[in-house]
């Protein structure tokens, strides 16, 4: 088999379990337009923010936090994997785990830029409009917060025995990451703490560079959201390979 060949099977196997699970599908719709009507709703009847509805505001930070959440805990089919040895079998062909680091992170960006596809069309029903170069915009920061944060969540899975034990570490860096992301606000005018916080999250910056081409609003420039995401994306890249190449079984 050829590395080329065992990163098509490696993609093919993750992109297959995706689809055979339709829950996964319907709960990654669900509870994104839960937050978009109850919280953005309610929130949004009482906040002023110009000429922008307060759904259609936090619609780039929902879709964000959507595709950041699955993505991470896209990690916990490692820790079932080496559960049911299918990982050995898996190690034994010969490629490189370097390539099936790869395979994974491209099947798991994938399944989420599939799951983001389908809240973009519904984004319609909150007064979203989107124009070409919107749409591609949106999905380049889309895939870079994808690679990323699937990258992470493989990362936390290569070093954990127990899907409990990765649930509570993989919780604890998520809503950090999506609460501090300005999701929900605006980076304007915040308390010196939070924007220090903001600041450090890279996770701000996709929500920033998301917000920027779907409803034309960002706090800082496209080339530096992008810029800022890029080196996120690649340092998880290869915080990444280098963990599957020392995980153990």
């Amino acid at each position: 088999m050829s590395e080329l060949g065992g990163f098509y099977a490696v993609w093919y196997r993750e992109f297959k379990v995706f689809w055979r699970e339709k829950s996964r599908i319907v709960s990654s719709i669900v509870s994104p337009l839960l937050w978009l009507t109850i919280f953005g709703g309610g929130l949004g009847s009482q906040t002023s923010l110009g000429s922008v509805g307060y759904q259609a505001f936090i619609f780039p930070g929902v879709l964000a936090m959507s595709i950041t959440m699955t993505s991470i805990f896209f990690g916990t089919y490692i820790v079932w994997d080496k559960k049911i040895d299918f990982m050995k079998s898996v190690l034994v062909a010969p490629m490189s785990r370097t390539t099936m680091f790869l395979g994974k992170v491209v099947g798991g960006a994938t399944d989420a830029l599939i799951q983001s596809t389908i809240l973009i069309l519904l984004g319609v029903l909150f007064g979203i409009t989107y124009t070409l170069q919107s749409i591609l915009t949106a999905y380049l920061f889309l895939f870079l917060i994808t690679v990323a944060t699937v990258s992470i969540g493989l990362i936390i899975g290569s070093f954990m025995e127990s899907p409990e034990g990765f649930g509570l570490i993989s919780s604890f860096l998520v809503f950090p990451m999506v609460f501090l992301s300005g999701a929900f606000y605006p980076l304007d005018n915040l308390p010196q703490w939070l924007a220090v916080a903001t600041t450090i999250d890279p996770l701000t910056y996709g929500v920033d560079g998301l917000r920027g081409a779907i409803i034309g609003t960002s706090h800082n420039s496209f080339l530096f959201n992008l810029t800022i995401l890029s080196a996120f994306c690649i340092a998880a890249i290869a915080a990444g390979t280098v963990a599957f190449n020392r995980m153990k079984l």
